[in-house]
């Protein structure tokens, strides 16, 4: 792209893990510039002791500048404070007043740029009787209904990948977008904030409307029957899944593709109310169609009577997928790490992640240097407060 959106936007972050970072990749993406401040040594805890080898960290924070600074001192948090004005969004998933603690609160740093974006992400709020309580991925997804909805009633399991910090990310970045947007119509500073248990409400909307619907929490199986979703074996053991939904004629659809017209006459199935209430008896006649044919000659039959379906892909085959591979949703660096792109296109092309991730350190002193000059700096680096990547980490790199 020859211009990205967020092109001169600045982004401080004291993140870690996936919600947090994860927000400020899809801000990069778009062109923001984002900094991320580290611990001096070890950087962030999601590097896991391998610096940039972890393939999770250069997932969420390819294409990031790194300052490690220690912010238990407080000429580290004196650097912090002298940047401060020069960036347009901090972005902090720590617990509630840990940023408060160290003099980085909205308070302190709203006084030094007055339309600044803070930006807090948390486990379950700022307040309440959980504020306190640690939060990750599967806690989020446990406390905030997903564990239940995805599994079968009374038998709940762990999902098979990370879902909440995932959406935590995502309704991050679309807040923050919002606030740019609001200060660019002539707002002040504002605080944005969200959770892991705000941001999977977003997942559980029609979850929440089937309770409604039906007095009922529901589990892994209980809107199949109002939407019509069958997931079915097929003779080469690939498996397909059918969205049939309300529409009458995907019905009708489906009946011809299976060459099956005395279904249309069976009472059971005559309505959509009448394929809910028999659903289970449906699902027995598809599983046993379903069984005859292979998969390909399945979808085929199903494309050209226009039937809503999907084979069932694992991540491997949805990546190598020429519909995925047309979408241009990967980038792939040189080491064989497929990175996922932004989910949107401006003007038919996808921003590309730029560069590569950042050594712990990597741009400490260029970062450190808009403001101080090289005795200030010689003198940090010295003293342990500020961290700058050897040089042959660098060279290596």
């Amino acid at each position: 792209m020859t211009h990205k959106p967020l092109a001169g936007v600045r982004v401080l972050e004291f993140g870690g893990y996936i919600s947090g970072p994860y927000a400020t990749s899809i801000l990069c993406s778009l062109g923001a510039d984002v900094v991320k401040v580290e611990r001096p040594g070890v950087g962030e805890d999601f590097r896991r002791g391998a610096n940039i080898d972890s393939l999770y960290f250069r997932q969420y924070n390819t294409g990031k500048r790194s300052l490690a600074v220690n912010l238990k001192d407080p000429e580290g948090v004196a650097l912090v404070k002298a940047l401060l004005p020069r960036f347009d969004v901090v972005l902090e998933n720590l617990r509630p007043g840990k940023m408060d603690a160290l003099g980085l609160g909205r308070g302190d740093l709203t006084a030094l740029r007055s339309d600044l974006i803070y930006t807090s992400v948390t486990g379950f709020g700022n307040g309440g009787p959980m504020v306190d309580r640690p939060a990750y991925d599967m806690i989020g997804q446990a406390f905030g209904g997903l564990v239940s909805t995805l599994s079968n009633e009374g038998h709940a399991q762990l999902a098979g990948t990370c879902l909440a910090d995932l959406i935590t990310g995502l309704s991050t970045a679309t807040g923050i977008l919002a606030a740019l947007v609001g200060r660019g119509a002539g707002g002040g500073s504002t605080h944005v904030e969200t959770s892991l248990t705000e941001a999977i409400s977003t997942l559980t909307i029609d979850a929440v409307t089937q309770l409604f619907e039906t007095g009922r929490a529901p589990s892994r199986q209980s809107r199949h029957p109002q939407a019509q979703n069958f997931c079915l074996a097929t003779a080469s053991g690939e498996f397909i899944v059918l969205h049939l939904s309300s529409s009458q004629r995907f019905w009708e659809c489906l009946v011809a593709a299976m060459d099956r017209p005395e279904l249309l006459a069976d009472a059971r199935f005559t309505t959509y109310a009448d394929r809910m209430v028999h659903y289970h008896d449906l699902a027995k006649i598809l599983e046993g169609e379903f069984l005859v044919r292979p998969a390909a000659e399945w979808e085929k039959l199903l494309i050209d009577h226009d039937v809503p379906f999907a084979p069932v892909l694992d991540v491997k085959t949805y990546r190598e997928h020429p519909q995925v591979e047309w979408l241009d949703i990967f980038e792939r660096e040189t080491d064989g790490l497929a990175l996922t792109r932004v989910p949107w296109r401006f003007d038919g092309e996808r921003p590309r992640r730029p560069g590569t991730a950042p050594l712990v350190g990597e741009h400490s002193l260029e970062i450190a240097g808009e403001v101080y000059g090289e005795d200030e700096l010689r003198s940090l680096v010295a003293s342990g407060t500020l961290f700058p990547a050897p040089a042959s980490s660098s060279a290596s790199k």
